[in-house]
């Protein structure tokens, strides 16, 4: 890595700028980032860097559940499987490409060993079987865990390789552009501008040029869009990046929803709802208590399995709604919170129908009976005798599943002993995202989406699917990076050249946005041109409220019309009329573009897909004309279920779409002289 200064003459001033040249740079640094590093290093590709607004700010190092499930091959007991079943599962979720599913496969095995080599506490029995169980949409028992932060602990191994190595890290800067070089066939990648915040308020604005030959961009998903994450507060995403330099997205219609608590962050599934608590809604300062589940199901064992479902089918899903299903749950508890503005509680120190049995109850009972385990079918009360979780309030019977999962909350200042738990539907993870090939690199050349950022997941993955993808995808990415582009990147001269133009549209615009003539408080405001002051943090409520209500689990043809013309009227505004009064918020107007740019975008998708009479599937639900659920969850033509929607946006920032094939999963030859031949003769990694 060479590092200088580079001078930029603009506006008849000189702005001195630090200037890195660099094979690589890894942006973002959670699990998938770290892991593509070291498989970059590994491989010989070591002139590279990590930049990251926030060192362990991302989902992985910050989020999980009560047992944070990682989906890999299945490796112990007597049930048979490959890699080719695998990626069958993979494929079968729907608008998934079959070629993807196949390295996430293949590559399986690889990805877990490395974690547990590097000393990631995956369980295994005492002859070396890493045992597994079944999660949500797996045929087979692929699911493992490391207990409730699992992926924490991927970080903090990953990261250790990280720093042996000696690999650069530039912590507290924010990629702000992904620079270009236009000329030629297509786009390709030279370089980025992030600005280091903690030289923000300097007079070239804490700005840093980055001239590599590839981006690997691990930011993971666009968590700043939704008002109710289970993402992290540290966890917005980068999406926009990429978008407005015309990098194609696929899928973004798919993402999954589900219920989360919201004071602290995290998914509320697995044995919070296997011990079967009490779900109880009050008005907005925790009064007029109700449980108000018990309105919507037709008996009370069809409620107590629904609540008991709901840990292994934690995710919002279309076809669970029906029959007292468990997603009907989800819609109860967003009907309370949305509709009705009430507030919606698990509370785990009494059992279901408890306010029935208080003294000078008014309450009327709907279900003539007092909670008891055998509400319960066979396999949901063989599962928790087999745990010896049988006592008799829920509190205890999650102290026996899972101890961990209440001092989780305990260690975060909720005791769930003694009080109850806030909860809402959450967005939680996003399975469209950015295109990739099979080696992961986008529609512009070296620049290599991994993570959730990354769209390869399509409508229904299994659980845990998303942390062996972001692995495999930095293997697949130091596979092809160190065979084909591992070289110098440009010399500074021509790099200057063709980045020059972006460079000073850059300056530009900070010179624009800046006030000079004001004082160096940073009020974190923007002013329109009618002066009146705007604050960041509104501006982006407005985005997450507009999201939560048109984009989420409950989507309306009408209401998400509306939203795309308000979302393109904000955009408008905050791209024509901003300024701030100082530079030290300028990391953040320009996290509000990437946030304000990367929602119109999932919109527009989501629009396109109703106008093609897409119904409701995956972790979404459409309702009709007259906003009544519609639970047709067959298109009228199969064409959305058969084709991949792709969408991204042209030189003149014009939404562009097309349709295309899903592609099956490969039947090539695997005889074994064959492919050994073509690797030795470097036919593999083209």
């Amino acid at each position: 890595m060479h590092c200088g200064k580079i001078n930029i003459e603009y506006n008849s001033n000189t702005f001195e700028l630090p200037y890195v040249e660099i094979n690589t740079l890894i942006i973002g640094s959670g699990a998938a980032a770290l892991n593509a590093a070291v498989q970059l290093y590994n491989k010989g590709v070591t002139n590279i860097a990590i930049a990251t607004d926030n060192w362990g700010g991302g989902t992985s190092n910050n989020a999980g559940s009560d047992k944070q499930t990682y989906y890999k091959l299945s490796l112990a007991g007597k049930e048979m499987d490959s890699p080719y079943a695998m990626a069958s599962d993979l494929f079968w979720g729907g608008c998934m490409h079959g070629d993807i599913a196949l390295c996430e496969a293949h590559h399986s095995a690889e990805s877990f060993y490395n974690l547990v080599n590097i000393g990631v506490p995956f369980p295994h029995d005492k002859y070396g079987g890493y045992t597994g169980y079944k999660t949500d949409n797996d045929s087979r028992a692929r699911g493992t865990s490391a207990g409730p932060l699992t992926s924490h602990l991927m970080f903090q191994k990953l990261a250790k390789e990280v720093i042996k190595r000696g690999i650069p890290v530039f912590n507290n800067h924010e990629v702000v552009e992904l620079l270009v070089n236009r000329s030629g066939v297509g786009k390709k990648v030279i370089g980025a501008i992030a600005i280091n915040k903690k030289e923000a308020n300097a007079n070239n604005y804490g700005y840093i040029i980055f001239n590599s030959t590839n981006i690997l961009l691990c930011t993971g998903g666009p968590a700043g869009m939704y008002k109710w994450p289970v993402y992290p507060e540290s966890q917005t995403g980068s999406t926009g990046l990429a978008l407005k330099i015309g990098a194609v997205a696929q899928n973004l219609t798919e993402s999954q929803f589900g219920l989360g608590s919201v004071k602290f962050r995290w998914n509320v599934s697995g044995s919070y709802q296997q011990a079967i608590p009490r779900y109880v809604s009050t008005d907005k300062d925790g009064n007029d208590e109700r449980e108000f589940l018990n309105d919507s199901f037709a008996s009370a064992e069809s409620l107590v399995n629904a609540i008991f479902l709901k840990g292994y089918q934690w995710p919002f899903n279309a076809v669970r709604i029906k029959n007292d299903g468990s997603s009907l749950i989800d819609i109860l508890v967003h009907r309370e919170t949305v509709k009705k503005g009430r507030r919606v509680f698990l509370d785990f120190t009494h059992n279901l129908f408890d306010i029935y049995c208080r003294p000078n109850s008014n309450v009327k009972l709907k279900y003539d009976t007092k909670f008891h385990l055998s509400l319960l079918n066979d396999e949901a009360y063989g599962y928790l005798e087999k745990s010896n979780a049988l006592g008799r309030l829920p509190i205890e019977r999650l102290n026996e599943l899972n101890r961990p999962a209440i001092d989780l909350y305990k260690n975060n200042g909720i005791d769930i002993e003694r009080e109850y738990l806030e909860i809402a539907v959450c967005a939680q993870h996003c399975n469209g995202g950015l295109k990739g090939n099979i080696w992961w690199e986008s529609n512009i050349k070296n620049l290599f989406p991994i993570g959730e950022v990354a769209g390869t997941h399509g409508v229904n993955r299994p659980g845990g699917a998303s942390l062996n993808a972001g692995q495999v995808g930095g293997i697949r990415a130091a596979m092809y990076i160190s065979e084909n582009y591992n070289s110098p990147p440009h010399e500074k001269e021509y790099f200057l050249e063709l980045a020059m133009e972006q460079i000073s549209d850059t300056l530009s615009f900070a010179d624009k946005i800046i006030r000079k003539d004001s004082n160096s408080s940073d009020s974190k405001t923007i002013d329109n041109s009618k002066s009146e002051r705007v604050s960041i943090q509104d501006s982006l409520e407005d985005i997450r409220l507009r999201m939560s209500a048109s984009g989420s689990h409950i989507r309306n043809k009408d209401g998400v019309r509306k939203a795309l013309m308000e979302a393109w009227k904000q955009f408008t505004l905050l791209k024509d009329n901003v300024t701030l009064q100082s530079s030290r918020s300028l990391a953040n107007v320009y996290k509000l573009y990437d946030i304000c740019l990367t929602h119109i975008v999932y919109l527009e998708a989501i629009m396109e897909y109703l106008d093609k009479d897409g119904k409701s599937r995956g972790s979404f639900i459409i309702t009709n004309s007259d906003n009544e659920l519609d639970f047709d969850l067959k298109s009228i033509s199969d064409f959305v279920s058969n084709n991949i929607q792709e969408i991204w946006l042209d030189n003149n920032m014009s939404v562009k779409i097309r349709w295309v094939d899903v592609r099956p999963i490969p039947d090539d030859d695997v005889w074994f002289e064959s492919v050994w031949r073509d690797f030795r003769d470097g036919k593999i990694i083209q």
